[in-house]
C-alpha cells in the first residue's frame, strides 16, 4: 500500500534514515552507561530494529525485514561505530538527533500501521502494532538498560504523537482516503506535535489529582 504512494527508493532511504537516526540514539545512550563496544552495538540495533521486529512477528512477515534486507541490518551497526568514536561530537549535535528521531518516529508509527493493514489485521490493531513499530525499540532499549521505559513514563509526549499519526492513517483507511497527502499529513503532524512537545515539555497526563510537582516513586 505504501509503495503505491511513494517510490520504492525514496521509501527505502526514509527507512535507513530512521533506522539510522533510531540506532544512533541507542548508542548514545549505551555510551553514557560505559557500556564496551558490543553492548554499543547492540543497543544500537535494538533500538533501530525492535519495533519493526516485533511487528513483523505479530503479522507473520517472515523473514523480518530486519534480516531480510542486509542493508537494515548493517546501518545500525555503522551508527554505532560512528557513536563508538566520534561520541563527543555526536552528543554536540543531540538537539538535531532529536529532530531526526521525531521524523523516525512518524514515518515509522505510519509505515507500520499501513502494512499491519495489508497483512489483514483491523484498523484498531494495525494502528496499534503502528505504535508500537515506532515505540517498541525505545522500550526494548530502556528495559536493556535497566531504566523505567519512556513510553510508561512519557515525558515530552513520545507515544502520543504516534498514536495521533497512527490513527491519522486508520482513520485514512476507514474512509478510503488513503493517498500520498493524507500519508504525508500524518507524518507531517505526528513529527510536528513531537518537536511541540520538546519544545514546551508537553507531557501526558497524570494520575488525577496527582500533582506533577510530586516526586515520583522510583
Amino acid at each position: 500500500m505504501l509503495h503505491d504512494l511513494f517510490p520504492p527508493g525514496i521509501q527505502h532511504a526514509l527507512d535507513l534514515a530512521g533506522i539510522f537516526v533510531f540506532a544512533t540514539a541507542g548508542a548514545l545512550l549505551a555510551v553514557r552507561k560505559n557500556f564496551d563496544v558490543f553492548g554499543i552495538a547492540v543497543l544500537a540495533l535494538v533500538t533501530a530494529l525492535g519495533g519493526g521486529l516485533f511487528r513483523d512477528l505479530v503479522i507473520g512477515a517472515t523473514p523480518a525485514a530486519a534480516f531480510g534486507e542486509l542493508s537494515f541490518f548493517v546501518t545500525p551497526l555503522i551508527a554505532a561505530a560512528i557513536v563508538f568514536f566520534l561520541h563527543p561530537e555526536v552528543q554536540r549535535i543531540n538537539r538535531a538527533i532529536n529532530v531526526f528521531d521525531a521524523a523516525g518516529l512518524a514515518l515509522f508509527c505510519v509505515t507500520g500501521t499501513t502494512k499491519a493493514y495489508e497483512y489483514g489485521l483491523g484498523l484498531t490493531a494495525s494502528a496499534a502494532l503502528g505504535v508500537a513499530t515506532a515505540v517498541g525499540g525505545g522500550v526494548l532499549r530502556d528495559v536493556l538498560v535497566n531504566e523505567v521505559p519512556s513510553l510508561l513514563r512519557d515525558r515530552e509526549m513520545y507515544a502520543v504523537p504516534a498514536v495521533v499519526g497512527a490513527s491519522t492513517v486508520a482513520l485514512s483507511i476507514a474512509f478510503d482516503s488513503l493517498n500520498a497527502f493524507t500519508t504525508g499529513l500524518a507524518i507531517v503532524t505526528t513529527f510536528v506535535l513531537r518537536i511541540l512537545a520538546m519544545r514546551y515539555h508537553w507531557r501526558a497526563p497524570l494520575a488525577w489529582n496527582r500533582r506533577s510537582s510530586v516526586a515520583e516513586e522510583p
